[in-house]
């Protein structure tokens, strides 16, 4: 499945209950997608149970070396991967889009691979003796999103593995083929039934992989309501969870930052994949002493970064992937305006055109409350707010429900680490917006979630910790 055509032809339905699967940029049939229900899931289920105590008995070496094997059939297939990505997702090829993403799910593989993960010594003082191991669970249930469909399946899919767990995938209904193909590219090397996916609704599928007592962990990314239905839904089998949910990043510019130095950086932190990023810098508080130079030097900076067809190779920013998300942006965006904020990018998308494309936009001295401030957009619409108080900045970039990610911009590092400490958020980044490295443990405080993903922490969430004594 190295081409575009066959990967397509191994993930396309020609039978049975099926979607058809739009481009966003261009509004043209890619193909057609599996829509299947309960059965197919106890199938997939039943299959992922059968195979997990041969693949649970397997050496931790031999398991690592079936995740790089994984890796490598996903570089002989990564052209064909991004472009199906580009086609169903809407992301372009090139910049931190599809060929990035397929690059990701490699780096992720072979960092869950080769992190190590020793036996620890608790206790050792001559009278007790007591070690902590990590065990499998059991079967995983992996739920993943549409906007980074690949990358993040992977960052569930390779540490359950590698910890000896097998999983069961269910992709996002918009995004079905990119799940699809992902896991019948990793399956080519790996074992039957280690990795399974079924594809469907998150209502009926999703909400019964949620509530299956065979189902040991569950791991989300999405939206925190459906966060809390699995919560809900996962209850009385008291199955482990990792949710990794809404965002509503905060970006806090100091009086002592650099203006046109930071404007890249705040740019691609608020529009990196189109604003569609849990993670992406969605408020931006800049200070009363430099908001207009800051304004003007991202404005500078956006205005040059071009939006189109993704698999022209031109283009860095793409359409939303779908049309719920479009007006999602498009209210807000026109509350702000009849609100009396002052659009200064953006702001106009053509409603007739073809594809989800709404231009990048920019919107300055926008009330700290205006419900594009408070909401998650979750597109490539950022609201400026200005202040002049400190204490009353962190106020309000605390003040919401979220807490996944915050950035502080500042010529001084010391104090960007002083002020971090006072922001309540699971990650915060200095002079930078939304990097992720797969040794750094990365998920969300308050009703952004709860659990660490990646690094050693990431291992140890998809385990089932045992202590060893005497």
């Amino acid at each position: 499945m190295k081409t575009y055509q066959e990967l397509l032809d191994a993930v396309t339905a020609n039978e049975g209950k099926t979607e058809d699967v739009i481009d966003p940029a261009t509004g043209e049939l890619i193909g057609k997608a599996p829509v299947q229900d309960i059965p197919d899931l106890e199938a997939a289920i039943d299959k992922a149970e059968a195979a997990q105590k041969k693949w649970a008995a397997l050496p931790d070496a031999e398991r690592s070396a079936y995740l790089h094997k994984a890796a490598d059939a996903i570089e002989e297939s990564a052209e064909a991967l991004a472009e199906l990505l580009s086609r169903e997702q809407g992301k372009p090829l090139n910049g931190p889009n599809a060929r990035f993403e397929v690059g990701g799910c490699v780096a992720w593989l072979r960092a869950a691979a080769d992190t190590p993960l020793p036996k620890e010594v608790l206790v050792d003082d001559g009278e007790t003796y007591a070690e902590m191991h990590y065990r499998p669970i059991g079967v995983v249930g992996a739920i993943t999103p549409w906007n980074w469909p690949m990358m993040i399946a992977i960052w569930q899919i390779a540490p359950s593995l590698r910890m000896g767990n097998t999983v069961v995938a269910k992709p996002a209904a918009t995004t079905a083929l990119s799940g699809l193909a992902l896991v019948a590219v990793m399956n080519q090397v790996l074992p039957e039934g280690v990795l399974n996916v079924v594809t469907g609704p998150g209502s009926t599928v999703g909400d019964a992989l949620s509530r299956h007592p065979k189902i040991g962990k569950v791991m989300f990314t999405g939206s925190t309501p459906v966060g809390k239905q699995i919560i809900e839904a996962s209850a009385d089998n008291i199955t482990r969870l990792t949710l990794e949910l809404g965002g509503n990043d905060a970006g806090i510019v100091l009086p002592d930052a650099n203006p046109q130095e930071i404007a890249e950086g705040l740019f691609w932190g608020a529009f990196i994949n189109t604003g569609q990023t849990c993670a992406a810098l969605k408020r931006l508080y800049v200070h009363d002493s430099i908001y207009d130079e800051v304004v003007e030097n991202l404005v500078e900076f956006a205005k040059n970064v071009p939006m189109g067809v993704g698999l022209e190779e031109d283009n860095v920013l793409g359409p939303l992937q779908n049309r719920k998300q479009y007006e999602t942006v498009d209210r807000l965006v026109e509350a702000a305006k009849a609100s009396g904020a002052r659009v200064v990018l953006g702001g106009n998308p053509d409603h007739d055109a073809k594809g989800n494309f709404y231009p990048t936009t920019i919107i300055a001295d926008i009330d700290p409350h205006n419900d594009l401030v408070v909401e998650e957009q979750f597109g490539p619409a950022l609201p400026v707010i200005r202040y002049s108080d400190l204490d009353q900045v962190i106020e309000w970039a605390n003040e919401l429900e979220f807490g996944l990610g915050a950035s502080v911009w500042t010529s001084d590092r010391e104090k960007g680490q002083e002020l971090a400490s006072r922001i309540v958020a699971g990650t915060v980044w200095i002079n930078s917006h939304g990097g992720l490295h797969p040794m750094v443990p990365f998920g969300g405080a308050k009703q952004s979630g709860y659990g660490r993903e990646f690094g050693v922490e990431g291992l140890k969430a998809v385990a089932e910790p045992q202590v060893v004594s005497g």
